[in-house]
C-alpha cells in the first residue's frame, strides 16, 4: 500500500476588496486542520488568492495586473510556504501568473514538503470569450486575461507518486486526462471556480451543472485508473454565485468524499495509489487495448467536420 492523506482545502467566496494576506490567513487555518488529521498534501481551488476576477471586463488588459502573482512565494504567499514546511506538508493551489516576459497565465503548482515547487501547470482549455459579449447574463473573459497554457499536461514523480494537475474547465475534456492516464498518472488534482449558474442559458439549474461537474471527474479517474482530487471556490463572490461539489474520486470512478457547504470546509480521505494498479492492469492496459492508428482525428482537427463520403 502507498497511502497518501489528502486534504480537499475548498474555499468560500473572495471579494474585491479581501487582501492576499487575509485570504492566506483562510489557507493557513484550513492547512492547521489538516495538519491535526495527519495530512501529507492539501489542495487548494483555481485562483485561490483573489476573487475570480475574470467576471469583470476591463479594456486595457493591463489592469488586470493586480490580480496576478510575478513570482511565487511572494511577500503575501510567504507564510503560507512556511507553515506548509513547518507542518511536512505538500500543497497544490492556483493563481494568476504574470511572467517576466509579461504573459499571463491561469497557473496551478505542486509544492513538496521542503517547500520547494516541483510541478507547475498553465490552464490550457480555457473558457468564456475575449471581448465583451451584451448578451450574457455576466461575463467570463479567461479568454481576453491568459494565454491558453504552454506546458501541456505534465506528470510528476511526487510523494512516492505520479501525480498531475489540471485547472476547471479542463476537467471537462477527456483529453486532459487521457494524456496525463498515457504517462501514468495515479491522481490528479484540480481546482475550479465555477458560476452556479450559465450566463447563456438561465434554464440550466444548478443540480445539472453539478452533475456534468461530478461526471466530468469520475469518468476521467475511471477511463485512466486515477485518484482525483477537484476543490472549488464556491459561495458569492461579489455578487456571483459559484457552486462548491468539492469531491475526492477513487480510481473506479466513485465519490470518497465530498463537501456540504460553499464555505471554507476541509474534505480528508486516505487514498491507496497501489489502488490504480487494477484498472491500469486490465480494462484501461492502454499498451494491450488502445488503437491510436483510428485516433488521428482528434489531433488532427478541432471543430466538427465529416469525414468524406
Amino acid at each position: 500500500m502507498r497511502n497518501i492523506t489528502v486534504a480537499a482545502a475548498q474555499l468560500g467566496p473572495i471579494q474585491k476588496d479581501d487582501s492576499r494576506q487575509a485570504v492566506v490567513a483562510r489557507m493557513i487555518d484550513l492547512m492547521d486542520q489538516a495538519k491535526a488529521q495527519d495530512v501529507d498534501l492539501i489542495v487548494y481551488p483555481e485562483l485561490a488568492l483573489t476573487t475570480f476576477f475574470p467576471r469583470w471586463y476591463h479594456e486595457d488588459v493591463a489592469e488586470t495586473d493586480i490580480w496576478f502573482e510575478r513570482e511565487m512565494p511572494n511577500a503575501a504567499t510567504r507564510p503560507l510556504f512556511e507553515r506548509a514546511i513547518a507542518h511536512g506538508m505538500a500543497m497544490n493551489f492556483g493563481y494568476a501568473e504574470l511572467t517576466p516576459e509579461g504573459r499571463r497565465f491561469n497557473t496551478a503548482i505542486l509544492v513538496d514538503r521542503e517547500g520547494q515547487i516541483v510541478g507547475t501547470y498553465r490552464k490550457v482549455h480555457l473558457p468564456g470569450h475575449g471581448e465583451f459579449d451584451p448578451e450574457r447574463a455576466f461575463q467570463h473573459l479567461e479568454k481576453r486575461y491568459f494565454e491558453p497554457g504552454d506546458l501541456g499536461f505534465p506528470v510528476f514523480d511526487f510523494l512516492g507518486g505520479t501525480f498531475g494537475m489540471c485547472i476547471c474547465n479542463d476537467r471537462r475534456w477527456p483529453e486532459t486526462w487521457r494524456v496525463m492516464g498515457l504517462q501514468g498518472v495515479e491522481m490528479v488534482v484540480l481546482g475550479f471556480n465555477t458560476p452556479s449558474v450559465n450566463s447563456q442559458d438561465a434554464e440550466e439549474n444548478l443540480e445539472r451543472r453539478l452533475f456534468h461537474h461530478k461526471l466530468s471527474v469520475q469518468a476521467g479517474a475511471y477511463q485512466n485508473a486515477t485518484w482525483a482530487v477537484a476543490v472549488a471556490k464556491a459561495g458569492v463572490e461579489d455578487g456571483h454565485p459559484l457552486f462548491g461539489g468539492s469531491i475526492i474520486v477513487n480510481p473506479e470512478g466513485e465519490i470518497v468524499a465530498e463537501t456540504q457547504t460553499e464555505d471554507d470546509e476541509l474534505l480528508v480521505h486516505t487514498c491507496d495509489l497501489d489502488a490504480t494498479t487494477f484498472g491500469k492492469k486490465t480494462m484501461f492496459d492502454f499498451s494491450r487495448h488502445r488503437r491510436p492508428e483510428h485516433y488521428g482525428r482528434i489531433v488532427a482537427q478541432t471543430g466538427v467536420e465529416r469525414s468524406p463520403d
